[in-house]
């Protein structure tokens, strides 16, 4: 006769009645403390049907207890995990939060039912697989164009912070996207205007009404920049004009900033002259276009502004940009990729890096020189000169 081995005290054997008078069913209750979270006493409890399955358990919990892996139980799904992370970003600008929001539907419409701790990377890799192929329906079932590499990398970002909070909260033991690999992706190339580009332009935009925005595109600012600057954020006597306030698009709706966009696009910058003088006529634009109106003027302050004085939409002001370039005949050229002609120009006359960092508003010089400033056809021609200069110098010597 086998001797039954006795029961650890955390496991009990009970008997279940069944209905109707059938024989009792056999379980085994496992009872096991699993830590002090909160500073109170936890302890799982939960029935198996086999003794070895109970004793597997009671194994596998000490053992994570032990090394301080072992998280309780919990029901909250993917979809609630999202939506408690959305709660928390206190403070967060509207078109971030409208970017979290967008950027997370999927995984919510198509992740959100599962309990979070059953989240695997397989199911992450599954929808950003997809996601790439354009299979992922939006909410109303309309078609989603295929995401990009850098979009589906967002994705990948914001996930891994909701997951982040659950880890820190206890709830998770880890993160599983911390474990996929980012989507490859060609960097994104930005179109800029040569000098003698910019030239035409100018020359093109000489009668427009809103050439004062074209400059200030030009001179670096962001479309939101532009849309919210006011004329109290330009002082003539001094020259200067201050960034504060932008106006920006958020879910097709025009919201307007009262701070930068950060901390150091916050920033006073010096008027160029030939800025100078269009947002002199443009103040004396708006003043004869004040009085043919009257009291139907809106007179809100807006550098840029229709002949009423209300602020453009910022979507406005990128088809009216448009306008303008393709009047030039020039290669058209998104309006922030004006602000990028800015970066490009600076560098090729030799500003350095920082100062340029500091004029775009940006706090890494890195990313101002990764991002903003680029090549051009003629500067790779000037720089071929610059060797051939060299090399000739170098062989006539080495004739000699």
């Amino acid at each position: 006769m086998v001797e039954r081995r006795q029961l650890p005290s955390q496991i009990k054997r009970i008997e279940l009645a069944r209905r109707a008078g059938g024989r009792p069913v056999v379980r085994y209750q496992l009872t096991v403390d699993v830590g002090t979270p909160d500073g109170k006493r936890k302890q799982l409890r939960k029935r198996y049907a086999t003794e070895r399955d109970a004793r597997d358990a009671l194994d596998e919990i000490r053992g994570e207890v032990a090394k301080g892996t072992y998280v309780h139980p919990s029901a909250l799904t993917v979809e609630e995990a999202c939506a408690n992370w959305l709660l928390s970003r206190h403070g967060i600008k509207p078109k971030t939060k409208s970017g979290y929001d967008g950027v997370l539907a999927p995984v919510r419409a198509e992740l959100g039912h599962l309990p979070v701790q059953k989240l695997t990377r397989r199911d992450v890799n599954e929808l950003v697989t997809r996601l790439r192929d354009g299979q992922v329906a939006r909410a109303d079932r309309t078609k989603r164009r295929p995401w990009s590499a850098r979009s589906c990398n967002y994705l990948l970002g914001t996930l891994s912070q909701v997951l982040d909070q659950l880890v820190n909260d206890g709830t998770l033991v880890r993160n599983v996207v911390a474990h996929v690999d980012r989507v490859a992706g060609k960097p994104k190339k930005f179109a800029t205007y040569t000098p003698m580009q910019v030239e035409r332009v100018l020359r093109a935009i000489r009668e427009d009404r809103n050439r004062h925005a074209w400059h200030l595109a030009l001179s670096g600012l962001r479309r939101g920049e532009i849309g919210g600057l006011r004329w109290s954020n330009i002082d003539f006597k001094a020259k200067t004009l201050t960034i504060g306030p932008t106006r920006i698009s958020v879910d097709g709706k025009a919201v307007e900033q009262d701070e930068a966009k950060s901390e150091d696009s916050h920033r006073v910058l010096p008027i160029p002259d030939p800025l100078l003088v269009e947002l002199k006529a443009a103040k004396k634009r708006q003043a004869s276009e004040k009085l043919t109106l009257g009291t139907a003027y809106a007179d809100l302050g807006y550098v840029v502004c229709n002949e009423a004085g209300q602020p453009y939409h910022p979507d406005t002001l990128s088809k009216m940009w448009a306008n303008a370039v393709a009047a030039a005949g020039v290669p058209r050229i998104r309006l922030h990729d004006a602000r990028h002609t800015c970066g490009t120009t600076m560098h090729l006359q030799g500003v350095p890096a920082a100062v340029i960092a500091a004029w775009l508003g940006h706090a890494d010089v890195a990313f101002t020189m990764r991002t903003y400033v680029h090549s051009q056809p003629n500067a790779l021609a000037d720089g071929a000169q610059s060797l051939a200069r060299v090399v000739t110098i170098r062989d006539n010597s080495a004739g000699a």
